[in-house]
C-alpha cells in the first residue's frame, strides 16, 4: 500500500507539518501530563480511521510506560475501570471535539466543566491544542491514505 501523496517529501506539506510539529512542541512541553496527552490523540485516532496515528500513538505511549490494558481499552474508555476521572474528562472532551459535525451544539458546557474540574487554564489550553492538532493530523493521513503498521517510536524526533 502507497499513500496517494508524499506527506514527508511534498514542500509544501513540508512546510505544513513543520509548522504543525511546532505546534505540537508546545503541548508536549505544556503541564498537560504525556500519558494524558497520548490517550487523546490515540482515543481522536481512533474515532477518525486514522491507521497511521493509531499505530504511532499506541506505540509512542507503550514506549513511555503506559499499560497495553489501558491501550486496549481506550476505544471503551466509558466501561473500563482502568482510567482516572481527571483521564475521563479528557477523552470525553477530546471525542466531542472529534466529533463537532455529529452534534449542532459541539462540545457540551457539561463536558467542559468537566474537564475544567481537573485541569487548569493552561492544560485545558493544551488539551484544547492537542485535540485540534491530531484531528489535523488524522485528516491529513486519512485524506492520503498514509499506511500503517511500520512506525517506529520516536521516528519523527
Amino acid at each position: 500500500m502507497e499513500a496517494r501523496l508524499n506527506l514527508f517529501g511534498n514542500p509544501l506539506l513540508g512546510t505544513v507539518l513543520k509548522h504543525l510539529n511546532s505546534a505540537g512542541k508546545a503541548v508536549t512541553e505544556s503541564a498537560l501530563p504525556t500519558a494524558t496527552q497520548e490517550l487523546v490523540k490515540l482515543r481522536a485516532s481512533q474515532i477518525n480511521g486514522c491507521g497511521f496515528c493509531t499505530d504511532m500513538h499506541t506505540k509512542e505511549a507503550a514506549k513511555a510506560g503506559e499499560t497495553s490494558t489501558r491501550l486496549h481499552l481506550v476505544a471503551v474508555w466509558r466501561e473500563a475501570t482502568v482510567f482516572t476521572d481527571a483521564e475521563r474528562a479528557a477523552l470525553e472532551l477530546a471525542e466531542q471535539g472529534t466529533r463537532i459535525a455529529d452534534a449542532a451544539g459541539g462540545v457540551t458546557d457539561e463536558a467542559w466543566a468537566n474537564a475544567a474540574k481537573h485541569y487548569d487554564e493552561e492544560q485545558l489550553a493544551a488539551l484544547v491544542a492537542i485535540i485540534a492538532i491530531i484531528n489535523t493530523y488524522n485528516r491529513l493521513n486519512v485524506i492520503v491514505q498514509q499506511p500503517a503498521g511500520d512506525y517506529q517510536p520516536g521516528q519523527f524526533g
